[in-house]
């Protein structure tokens, strides 16, 4: 994408009343929407995040499936998900926001036990051992987790990564974690759950046009 189109994209998003985009001083100094994002949507509904969200398909199209709940997509590229935003007020999606944030400030940006589920979709897996801790369903993510999630909320990892998908699973065994679904190849076993199945980013396309196998793992993170 060109620096003019990125410009373009990050003025309109200045515009769009579905947009979030706080500096780092007013995340860590109290976010205002903290503990309170059922005043932001106006009602008090399950509140579900997707992490790393990209251009927002997953945001956008769970929103339109469950128009009942709320969605937030986190993500520090404003311009990728400015295609979300912009196609969600196009449809008059009023159950989603946009934050432009790091992901690692997501337990300053939700107050404990505010949000019921957690999407990770298709995240980079981060394979040198070096950055483990950069891994979105390792442990240090856990602990934010675990402090924004209510005690029973769900965390969903579709993935064209088998390492991350088996890394994943050895870890949610090895802490004795509830895994409620997995599977390494998820298009080919139509018992998955529906939303797993029904909604399709656009490089995950790409991945199942290589006919690259797609991993889905739903589980609950012990200790909430």
């Amino acid at each position: 994408m060109g620096s003019k189109n990125k410009l373009k994209r990050f003025k309109e998003n200045e515009g769009f009343q579905n947009v979030i985009q706080p500096t780092r001083e007013e995340v860590t100094g109290g976010f205002v929407h903290k503990g309170k994002w059922e005043k932001e949507f106006g009602r008090k509904v399950p509140l579900i995040l997707e992490l790393g969200c990209g251009k927002g398909e997953y945001t956008v199209g769970l929103a339109r499936q469950h128009p009942d709940k709320d969605f937030v997509g986190i993500d520090i590229k404003g311009a990728r998900f400015w295609r979300g935003a912009k196609t969600a007020l196009e449809e008059g999606l009023t159950n989603v926001r946009f934050v432009r944030t790091q992901i690692e400030l997501i337990d300053l940006i939700f107050g404990e036990g505010e949000v019921d589920e957690i999407w990770i979709t298709f995240p980079d897996p981060q394979i040198k051992y070096r950055r483990t801790k950069h891994r979105l369903t390792g442990l240090e993510f856990w602990k934010k987790y675990q402090a924004v999630l209510r005690a029973d909320g769900l965390v969903h990892l579709k993935t064209d990564s088998e390492f991350l998908h088996g890394y994943t699973l050895g870890l949610l065994h090895a802490k004795g974690a509830e895994i409620i679904y997995a599977n390494h190849d998820v298009y080919q076993h139509r018992e998955a759950p529906e939303e797993a199945l029904k909604i399709q980013t656009f490089y995950e396309n790409q991945y199942l046009e290589q006919e690259k196998p797609i991993t889905y793992i739903q589980f609950r993170i012990p200790g909430q």
